[in-house]
């Protein structure tokens, strides 16, 4: 098997040392809009670098894995479907709502897969959760929250092109919602704050923000997310149901220091980033996307999974600026 990678970037330079060393990939071709690091990730992992995405699909590869910055993702989902080769793409499929239904419907079109980096559907906590409540072991769900909490802001230049932070941020925890609870968000009411650094300001994003989510069967959903949490990488679900509750993320290296005199202290080595907390999770989902391009496996998060959480981002979005809850037959796509 021969694989194509565009974009060697902090997460597709993750994904190059990965298909690198997986038993059942033969070969692998890296570009990205730096020639120097894409040269950098090839020397590193024993793959061949090309000069731009155009000769990737002219290298006989495959299937394509898809790692470049969010503007370029529609376009290269586009090309592979056009191609008729399988694409992983790292989410979301596009900025905008309406990038996201063209290039889904160009996919679906051509017949081609398509499958989506929502890591955390890989993720041994998240995936206990989701046996957990569809097996009944809380009961009747009344209560889910998340907090998706980042160390530090990204580059000021990575804003204006990740698409802000419901949908670049938030939007793995929509997923999630969905994902383990097996219902539909049928009404949101967001807001957030630009208090921190200008540089969100500049953009038109916020650095902190707040959603209420209702589910289809009346479950509370709240979801809070930030780029300035200092004590470290936070990333939690908890679940509350009337016979048991569970939590997600909370572990020994979880950044929280408890105010109780026999509480736990402060962890002696948090999380520093996302990388290092899914980094098993976002092996098993390339694992999972070559044992799809081998038929061997069915397509775990196909690009309609990745709509609906951006869905929920987009009402999210429209709640915040518009000032009201949002119903989700409001956002099209549905």
């Amino acid at each position: 098997m021969r694989i194509g990678l565009i974009g060697t970037g902090r997460i597709g330079s993750f994904h190059a040392g990965v298909l690198s060393r997986h038993p059942s990939v033969d070969a692998l071709v890296v570009t990205d809009t730096d020639p120097a690091r894409a040269a950098e990730v090839a020397h590193r992992t024993g793959a061949s670098a090309v000069g731009s995405a155009a000769e990737v699909f002219g290298a006989g590869v495959d299937a394509v894995v898809i790692a470049s910055a969010t503007a370029a993702h529609a376009e290269l989902i586009g090309r592979a479907a056009r191609a008729g080769l399988p694409a992983f793409c790292e989410k979301p499929v596009a900025v905008d709502l309406a990038g996201t239904l063209d290039a889904l419907r160009e996919t679906q079109e051509a017949g081609s897969v398509l499958q989506l980096g929502f890591m955390r559907r890989f993720d041994a906590g998240y995936t206990a959760a989701r046996a957990a409540v569809r097996g009944g072991a809380l009961g009747r769900l009344h209560t889910v929250r998340t907090v998706t909490s980042d160390p530090a802001p990204p580059p000021a230049a990575y804003l204006p092109l990740s698409g802000g932070l419901y949908r670049d941020c938030l939007i793995h925890d929509f997923d999630m919602v969905r994902w383990v609870t097996g219902r539909e968000v049928a009404r949101a009411y967001a807001t957030g704050s630009d208090s921190g650094p200008p540089m969100f300001r500049e953009a038109g994003d916020v650095d902190t923000a707040a959603a209420l989510l209702t589910l289809d069967d009346g479950t509370l959903v709240t979801a809070t997310a930030t780029r300035c949490n200092g004590a470290g990488y936070d990333v939690r679900m908890e679940l509350a149901g009337e016979l048991d509750q569970l939590a997600v993320g909370l572990d020994d290296r979880s950044p929280l220091t408890s105010a109780e005199p026999q509480g736990p202290a402060a962890p002696a080595k948090p999380w520093p980033g996302f990388l290092e907390r899914f980094a098993p999770a976002y092996e098993a989902e390339l694992d999972a996307f070559v044992r799809l391009v081998r038929g061997e496996a069915a397509n775990p998060c196909d690009g309609r999974e990745a709509l609906h959480a951006l869905r929920v981002a987009e009402a999210c979005e429209v709640s915040r600026r518009e000032r009201r809850p949002v119903e989700l037959s409001e956002i099209p796509g549905g």
